[in-house]
Protein backbone atom coordinates (compact mmCIF):
# COMPACT_ATOMS: atom_id res chain seq x y z
CA UNK A 1 0.00 0.00 0.00
CA UNK A 2 1.59 3.11 -1.16
CA UNK A 3 2.10 6.11 1.49
CA UNK A 4 -0.15 8.27 -0.48
CA UNK A 5 -3.31 5.57 0.10
CA UNK A 6 -2.43 5.08 3.49
CA UNK A 7 -2.72 9.18 3.77
CA UNK A 8 -6.08 8.84 2.12
CA UNK A 9 -7.03 6.21 4.34
CA UNK A 10 -6.17 7.53 7.96
CA UNK A 11 -8.11 10.87 6.31
CA UNK A 12 -11.34 8.68 5.21
CA UNK A 13 -10.92 7.51 8.83
CA UNK A 14 -11.14 10.09 10.67
CA UNK A 15 -13.94 11.89 9.20
CA UNK A 16 -15.83 8.59 9.97
CA UNK A 17 -15.29 9.09 13.71
CA UNK A 18 -16.39 12.60 13.32
CA UNK A 19 -19.86 11.91 12.56
CA UNK A 20 -18.73 11.87 8.81
CA UNK A 21 -19.94 9.59 5.45
CA UNK A 22 -17.36 8.39 3.59
CA UNK A 23 -17.65 5.90 0.24
CA UNK A 24 -15.34 2.90 0.07
CA UNK A 25 -14.19 0.06 -1.86
CA UNK A 26 -14.88 -3.67 -0.87
CA UNK A 27 -14.60 -6.56 -3.48
CA UNK A 28 -18.68 -6.54 -3.70
CA UNK A 29 -19.53 -2.85 -4.34
CA UNK A 30 -18.35 0.65 -3.39
CA UNK A 31 -20.21 1.14 -0.02
CA UNK A 32 -21.30 4.47 1.43
CA UNK A 33 -20.50 4.21 5.02
CA UNK A 34 -20.49 5.67 8.02
CA UNK A 35 -20.25 4.74 12.22
CA UNK A 36 -22.41 2.83 12.85
CA UNK A 37 -22.57 3.36 16.68
CA UNK A 38 -23.41 7.20 15.97
CA UNK A 39 -27.12 7.72 14.91
CA UNK A 40 -26.99 10.75 13.29
CA UNK A 41 -23.77 9.56 10.98
CA UNK A 42 -26.36 6.74 9.95
CA UNK A 43 -29.39 8.88 9.49
CA UNK A 44 -26.89 10.86 7.19
CA UNK A 45 -26.95 7.39 4.66
CA UNK A 46 -30.67 7.84 4.33
CA UNK A 47 -30.81 11.44 3.46
CA UNK A 48 -27.68 11.48 0.84
CA UNK A 49 -28.88 8.42 -0.84
CA UNK A 50 -32.50 9.50 -0.77
CA UNK A 51 -33.26 6.17 0.68
CA UNK A 52 -37.17 6.46 2.01
CA UNK A 53 -37.23 3.59 4.27
CA UNK A 54 -35.64 2.99 7.35
CA UNK A 55 -34.11 -0.91 5.92
CA UNK A 56 -31.80 -2.69 8.01
CA UNK A 57 -28.38 -2.01 7.00
CA UNK A 58 -25.00 -4.35 6.83
CA UNK A 59 -22.76 -3.70 9.23
CA UNK A 60 -18.74 -3.99 7.95
CA UNK A 61 -16.61 -5.15 10.76
CA UNK A 62 -12.51 -5.87 10.09
CA UNK A 63 -12.59 -9.08 11.68
CA UNK A 64 -14.17 -11.52 13.29
CA UNK A 65 -13.53 -10.60 16.93
CA UNK A 66 -15.11 -7.15 16.15
CA UNK A 67 -17.90 -8.46 14.84
CA UNK A 68 -18.17 -10.42 17.88
CA UNK A 69 -19.07 -7.23 19.99
CA UNK A 70 -22.28 -6.47 18.39
CA UNK A 71 -23.19 -10.26 17.34
CA UNK A 72 -23.92 -13.74 18.96
CA UNK A 73 -22.26 -16.37 16.77
CA UNK A 74 -23.16 -19.92 17.50
CA UNK A 75 -20.96 -22.50 16.49
CA UNK A 76 -22.60 -22.67 13.15
CA UNK A 77 -22.59 -18.89 13.04
CA UNK A 78 -18.59 -19.12 13.85
CA UNK A 79 -17.91 -21.90 11.36
CA UNK A 80 -19.44 -19.79 8.05
CA UNK A 81 -17.49 -16.47 9.42
CA UNK A 82 -14.39 -18.68 9.62
CA UNK A 83 -14.63 -20.58 6.28
CA UNK A 84 -15.84 -17.60 4.26
CA UNK A 85 -14.61 -14.45 5.84
CA UNK A 86 -13.07 -12.11 4.60
CA UNK A 87 -15.77 -12.49 1.72
CA UNK A 88 -18.77 -11.77 0.16
CA UNK A 89 -21.27 -13.03 2.91
CA UNK A 90 -23.12 -11.25 5.28
CA UNK A 91 -24.39 -13.27 8.29
CA UNK A 92 -27.46 -12.35 10.38
CA UNK A 93 -27.14 -13.21 13.78
CA UNK A 94 -28.92 -11.98 17.27
CA UNK A 95 -27.63 -8.89 18.53
CA UNK A 96 -25.46 -8.99 21.77
CA UNK A 97 -26.47 -7.25 24.80
CA UNK A 98 -25.04 -3.99 25.22
CA UNK A 99 -24.03 -4.06 21.36
CA UNK A 100 -23.91 -0.11 21.12
CA UNK A 101 -25.05 -0.33 17.33
CA UNK A 102 -27.27 2.61 16.41
CA UNK A 103 -30.77 1.02 16.46
CA UNK A 104 -31.44 3.28 12.78
CA UNK A 105 -28.48 0.73 12.08
CA UNK A 106 -30.61 -2.77 12.91
CA UNK A 107 -33.88 -0.87 12.27
CA UNK A 108 -35.21 -1.90 15.63
CA UNK A 109 -34.60 -5.89 14.84
CA UNK A 110 -32.98 -7.90 17.77
CA UNK A 111 -31.12 -8.91 15.21
CA UNK A 112 -28.17 -8.24 12.59
CA UNK A 113 -25.91 -8.15 9.38
CA UNK A 114 -22.50 -8.79 9.89
CA UNK A 115 -19.50 -9.13 7.64
CA UNK A 116 -15.77 -9.05 6.85
CA UNK A 117 -14.93 -7.23 3.47
CA UNK A 118 -12.28 -8.95 1.32
CA UNK A 119 -10.85 -5.73 0.63
CA UNK A 120 -7.30 -4.54 1.74
CA UNK A 121 -8.55 -0.84 1.36
CA UNK A 122 -11.61 -1.49 2.88
CA UNK A 123 -10.45 -3.72 5.92
CA UNK A 124 -7.16 -1.09 6.55
CA UNK A 125 -10.15 1.64 6.74
CA UNK A 126 -12.05 -0.43 9.36
CA UNK A 127 -9.22 -0.41 11.44
CA UNK A 128 -7.79 2.72 11.64
CA UNK A 129 -11.30 3.54 12.23
CA UNK A 130 -11.48 1.10 14.83
CA UNK A 131 -15.50 0.62 14.83
CA UNK A 132 -18.06 -1.11 12.64
CA UNK A 133 -19.02 0.72 9.63
CA UNK A 134 -22.83 0.47 8.34
CA UNK A 135 -22.60 0.65 4.49
CA UNK A 136 -25.16 -0.19 1.60
CA UNK A 137 -24.36 0.75 -1.80
CA UNK A 138 -22.57 4.15 -2.81
CA UNK A 139 -25.51 5.23 -5.26
CA UNK A 140 -28.43 7.65 -5.09
CA UNK A 141 -31.10 5.41 -4.75
CA UNK A 142 -32.86 3.37 -7.61
CA UNK A 143 -30.02 3.96 -9.39
CA UNK A 144 -26.94 1.16 -10.20
CA UNK A 145 -24.64 -0.10 -7.71
CA UNK A 146 -21.31 1.38 -8.19
CA UNK A 147 -18.25 -0.71 -8.56
CA UNK A 148 -15.86 1.95 -9.12
CA UNK A 149 -14.95 5.42 -7.52
CA UNK A 150 -15.97 7.52 -11.03
CA UNK A 151 -19.27 5.92 -10.60
CA UNK A 152 -19.81 6.82 -6.97
CA UNK A 153 -18.61 10.36 -8.11
CA UNK A 154 -21.18 10.55 -10.63
CA UNK A 155 -24.14 9.69 -8.46
CA UNK A 156 -23.16 12.10 -5.21
CA UNK A 157 -20.82 14.76 -7.25
CA UNK A 158 -18.61 16.41 -4.42
CA UNK A 159 -20.92 15.41 -1.74
CA UNK A 160 -19.55 12.61 -0.57
CA UNK A 161 -15.49 11.80 -0.21
CA UNK A 162 -14.84 8.71 -2.37
CA UNK A 163 -11.73 6.33 -1.20
CA UNK A 164 -10.61 4.68 -4.32
CA UNK A 165 -9.35 1.59 -4.03
CA UNK A 166 -10.02 0.21 -7.56
CA UNK A 167 -12.45 -1.37 -9.51
CA UNK A 168 -14.07 -3.73 -7.42
CA UNK A 169 -13.85 -7.90 -8.14
CA UNK A 170 -17.51 -9.28 -7.60
CA UNK A 171 -19.55 -6.26 -8.60
CA UNK A 172 -22.62 -7.74 -7.19
CA UNK A 173 -23.29 -7.43 -3.67
CA UNK A 174 -22.81 -9.93 -0.75
CA UNK A 175 -24.63 -13.08 -0.03
CA UNK A 176 -27.06 -12.38 2.88
CA UNK A 177 -27.60 -15.68 5.12
CA UNK A 178 -29.41 -16.27 8.50
CA UNK A 179 -28.45 -19.02 10.98
CA UNK A 180 -31.61 -20.20 12.51
CA UNK A 181 -30.44 -22.92 15.22
CA UNK A 182 -28.91 -25.91 12.61
CA UNK A 183 -30.56 -24.15 9.52
CA UNK A 184 -29.11 -21.93 6.95
CA UNK A 185 -31.21 -19.37 5.18
CA UNK A 186 -30.42 -17.34 2.07
CA UNK A 187 -31.92 -14.12 2.49
CA UNK A 188 -30.32 -12.25 -0.20
CA UNK A 189 -28.34 -14.10 -3.29
CA UNK A 190 -25.35 -12.47 -3.88
CA UNK A 191 -21.58 -12.89 -4.76
CA UNK A 192 -20.92 -16.29 -2.84
CA UNK A 193 -22.80 -19.06 -4.47
CA UNK A 194 -25.54 -20.95 -2.68
CA UNK A 195 -23.72 -23.94 -3.52
CA UNK A 196 -20.33 -23.23 -2.54
CA UNK A 197 -21.66 -22.54 0.95
CA UNK A 198 -23.28 -26.15 0.78
CA UNK A 199 -20.15 -27.54 -0.54
CA UNK A 200 -18.14 -26.06 2.40
CA UNK A 201 -19.98 -26.75 5.23
CA UNK A 202 -22.09 -29.87 4.16
CA UNK A 203 -25.66 -28.21 4.85
CA UNK A 204 -28.67 -27.24 2.63
CA UNK A 205 -29.35 -23.82 2.18
CA UNK A 206 -32.46 -22.89 2.35
CA UNK A 207 -34.45 -20.17 0.08
CA UNK A 208 -36.19 -17.54 2.03
CA UNK A 209 -39.91 -18.05 2.36
CA UNK A 210 -42.23 -15.22 1.51
CA UNK A 211 -43.29 -14.36 5.11
CA UNK A 212 -40.53 -15.81 6.18
CA UNK A 213 -40.01 -14.20 10.14
CA UNK A 214 -36.53 -13.92 9.91
CA UNK A 215 -35.88 -10.72 8.34
CA UNK A 216 -32.78 -8.55 6.70
CA UNK A 217 -31.59 -5.55 4.56
CA UNK A 218 -35.03 -4.65 2.79
CA UNK A 219 -36.38 -7.98 3.02
CA UNK A 220 -39.86 -8.12 4.89
CA UNK A 221 -42.89 -5.13 5.43
CA UNK A 222 -42.61 -6.39 9.55
CA UNK A 223 -39.35 -5.61 10.63
CA UNK A 224 -40.26 -4.57 13.63
CA UNK A 225 -43.44 -5.82 15.19
CA UNK A 226 -43.90 -5.30 18.52
CA UNK A 227 -46.66 -6.78 20.57
CA UNK A 228 -48.90 -3.60 21.20
CA UNK A 229 -51.15 -3.15 18.59
CA UNK A 230 -50.21 0.00 16.45
CA UNK A 231 -52.30 2.88 15.28
CA UNK A 232 -51.74 5.84 13.20
CA UNK A 233 -52.19 9.02 12.23
CA UNK A 234 -54.47 9.64 15.79
CA UNK A 235 -55.05 11.04 19.54
CA UNK A 236 -54.74 8.19 22.09
CA UNK A 237 -57.71 6.53 23.63
CA UNK A 238 -57.72 5.51 27.51
CA UNK A 239 -55.28 2.57 28.28
CA UNK A 240 -53.37 2.98 25.26
CA UNK A 241 -49.98 4.27 25.07
CA UNK A 242 -49.26 6.94 23.29
CA UNK A 243 -46.06 8.29 20.52
CA UNK A 244 -46.49 11.70 20.55
CA UNK A 245 -44.56 14.37 17.52
CA UNK A 246 -44.80 18.23 17.86
CA UNK A 247 -46.72 19.72 20.77
CA UNK A 248 -49.24 16.65 22.43
CA UNK A 249 -52.49 16.87 24.31
CA UNK A 250 -52.23 16.40 27.79
CA UNK A 251 -52.37 12.49 28.86
CA UNK A 252 -52.34 10.49 31.72
CA UNK A 253 -51.07 7.23 30.17
CA UNK A 254 -47.64 6.12 29.22
CA UNK A 255 -46.42 8.48 26.35
CA UNK A 256 -43.09 9.64 24.65
CA UNK A 257 -42.58 12.31 22.71
CA UNK A 258 -40.47 11.78 19.41
CA UNK A 259 -39.85 15.69 19.53
CA UNK A 260 -41.65 18.27 21.39
CA UNK A 261 -40.47 20.99 18.87
CA UNK A 262 -41.43 18.94 15.58
CA UNK A 263 -37.86 17.91 14.31
CA UNK A 264 -37.60 15.07 12.19
CA UNK A 265 -34.15 14.74 12.85
CA UNK A 266 -34.24 14.26 16.65
CA UNK A 267 -37.77 12.12 15.88
CA UNK A 268 -35.49 9.73 13.52
CA UNK A 269 -33.13 9.25 16.43
CA UNK A 270 -35.91 8.86 18.98
CA UNK A 271 -38.09 6.45 17.01
CA UNK A 272 -37.31 2.79 17.54
CA UNK A 273 -35.74 3.39 21.61
CA UNK A 274 -39.50 4.82 21.93
CA UNK A 275 -41.54 2.09 20.02
CA UNK A 276 -40.05 -0.11 22.45
CA UNK A 277 -40.61 1.87 25.68
CA UNK A 278 -43.98 1.89 24.72
CA UNK A 279 -44.45 -1.52 23.73
CA UNK A 280 -42.08 -2.78 27.03
CA UNK A 281 -45.01 -0.53 29.34
CA UNK A 282 -47.42 -3.81 28.66
CA UNK A 283 -50.33 -1.94 26.61
CA UNK A 284 -52.24 -3.29 24.69
CA UNK A 285 -51.83 -0.80 21.80
CA UNK A 286 -49.74 2.05 20.16
CA UNK A 287 -51.69 5.59 19.19
CA UNK A 288 -49.26 7.48 16.97
CA UNK A 289 -49.43 11.09 16.27
CA UNK A 290 -49.50 12.30 12.88
CA UNK A 291 -45.60 12.35 11.11
CA UNK A 292 -45.38 15.06 8.14
CA UNK A 293 -44.34 12.83 5.22
CA UNK A 294 -41.88 15.34 4.25
CA UNK A 295 -37.64 15.04 4.63
CA UNK A 296 -37.51 12.46 7.08
CA UNK A 297 -40.57 11.98 7.86
CA UNK A 298 -41.07 9.72 4.95
CA UNK A 299 -38.87 7.32 6.42
CA UNK A 300 -40.47 7.31 9.84
CA UNK A 301 -43.88 7.04 8.71
CA UNK A 302 -42.79 3.99 6.17
CA UNK A 303 -41.23 2.49 9.55
CA UNK A 304 -44.59 3.27 11.99
CA UNK A 305 -46.63 1.06 8.90
CA UNK A 306 -43.77 -1.91 8.76
CA UNK A 307 -44.28 -1.96 12.44
CA UNK A 308 -48.14 -1.87 12.07
CA UNK A 309 -48.36 -4.14 9.61
CA UNK A 310 -50.05 -7.79 10.03
CA UNK A 311 -47.59 -10.34 10.82
CA UNK A 312 -45.53 -11.93 8.02
CA UNK A 313 -46.51 -9.46 5.40
CA UNK A 314 -44.06 -9.33 2.75
CA UNK A 315 -43.05 -6.48 0.90
CA UNK A 316 -42.80 -6.25 -2.72
CA UNK A 317 -38.94 -6.64 -4.34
Amino acid sequence: MTPSLQTEIEDAAARLKAGELVAFPTETVYGLGADATNVDAVLSIYQTKGRPRFNPLIIHCADLAMAERYGQFSPLARQLAEIFWPGPLSIVVPLRPGHGLADVATAGLDSVALRVPDHAVALELLRAAGRPLAAPSANPSGRLSPTSAAQVRLGFGDAVPVLDGGPCQSGVESTILAVDGDRLIQLRAGALARADIEAATGRSVEQVRDGAAISAPGMLLSHYAPNARMRLDTRPEPGEAYLAFGPAPAFAGTMRNLSEQGDLREAARNLFAMLHELDASGAGTIAVAPIPETGLGEAINDRLRRAAAPRGEASSP
